[in-house]
C-alpha cells in the first residue's frame, strides 16, 4: 500500500512541477514571444528523444517483467519439489521417513517465516537455510535402498532436492535489484529530457495543453513505478511471495 501511496505523491507533485513551470515561464515571456515560431528541428528532435525513450523504457518494463515471471517460475520449483519429497518418501522405512519429512517442514517454515522477510530486508539468503538444505539432502543421499521400490524412490528424491536446491539458488540471485544503477540514469535522464522537450515546444497555459501536459507527466512517472516495483520481484513484485510454499504445506505460516 505504502509503494502505490508513493506512486499517487510522485505523479501529483511531476505534475504540479510542470503546470507551476509552465505559468511561471509564461508570466516572464515577453511580449514579442511567439509560440508558433517554433523550429522546425526541435519538433523532430521531440519526435526522435521521444521514440528512443519509449523504445528504452519498453525494454526495461519487459526485463524486469521477464524477471518477475522467472521468480514467480523458480518458487513455485522450489515448493513443488519440497512437495515431491515429502510425498515420495513414503516408500522409506518410518523412521527414515519421519525424520526427512521433518526436514522439509522446519525447511519450509524456515522459508515462510524467517527467510523472506531477511531476503526482503537484506537482499540474500539465511546461512539457517543453507544448514536446513544441507542436512535434508543427508537424509535422503544417506539412506541405504533396501529394496527395487526404496532404489527408485531414491533416485527420485535426489534429483528433487536438487531441483529445490537450484530453485533456491535462483532465488538467492534474484534477492537483489536486477536492473544495474547506470541503467537508473539513464532512464530517469531520459524522463527528465523528455518532459523538458515539452517546454522547447512553447507549450501554452491553456486547459486543454496544461492537462495534455501533466497527463504525460503522469505517464512517465506511472511507467519509471512500474519498473521499480518489478525490479525487485522477491521484495515487492509477486503478489504473495510465499503462497506456492504455504499452499503446499498450509502449516508452513505457523499457524
Amino acid at each position: 500500500m505504502a509503494e502505490w501511496l508513493f506512486l499517487l505523491l510522485v505523479i501529483a507533485g511531476s505534475c504540479a512541477a510542470v503546470v507551476a513551470a509552465t505559468l511561471l515561464r509564461q508570466r516572464r515571456a515577453g511580449e514579442d514571444d511567439d509560440p508558433s515560431e517554433t523550429p522546425d528541428v526541435i519538433e523532430y528532435m521531440t519526435m526522435m528523444i521521444g521514440v528512443v525513450y519509449a523504445i528504452v523504457l519498453g525494454l526495461a518494463i519487459a526485463g524486469v517483467w521477464e524477471g518477475r515471471s522467472a521468480a514467480d517460475e523458480w518458487v513455485r520449483q522450489e515448493a513443488q519439489a519440497l512437495y515431491e519429497v515429502h510425498e515420495r518418501v513414503e516408500a522409506y522405512p518410518d523412521e527414515v521417513r519421519d525424520r526427512v519429512r521433518a526436514d522439509v517442514d522446519a525447511y519450509v517454515r524456515h522459508t515462510v517465516t524467517v527467510e523472506w522477510p531477511h531476503m526482503s530486508e537484506h537482499g540474500e539468503l539465511t546461512e539457517r537455510g543453507d544448514e536446513l538444505l544441507d542436512r535434508l539432502r543427508r537424509e535422503v543421499t544417506d539412506h541405504e535402498p533396501g529394496s527395487a521400490r526404496e532404489a527408485q524412490t531414491y533416485q527420485a528424491l535426489v534429483d528433487r532436492v536438487a531441483a529445490a536446491d537450484e530453485a533456491r539458488t535462483a532465488r538467492g540471485q534474484g534477492a537483489e535489484p536486477t536492473l544495474p544503477g547506470v541503467v537508473w540514469i539513464g532512464l530517469v535522464s531520459g524522463a527528465v529530457i523528455a518532459v523538458g522537450m515539452v517546454f522547447a515546444l512553447q507549450i501554452q497555459r491553456s486547459g486543454r495543453e496544461l492537462v495534455l501536459a501533466g497527463l504525460f507527466t503522469a505517464l512517465i512517472a506511472f511507467l519509471l513505478f512500474l519498473v521499480w516495483y518489478f525490479d525487485s520481484p522477491f521484495i515487492r513484485g509477486l503478489e504473495d511471495p510465499a503462497q506456492a510454499f504455504t499452499s503446499l504445506f498450509p502449516r508452513a505460516a505457523g499457524d
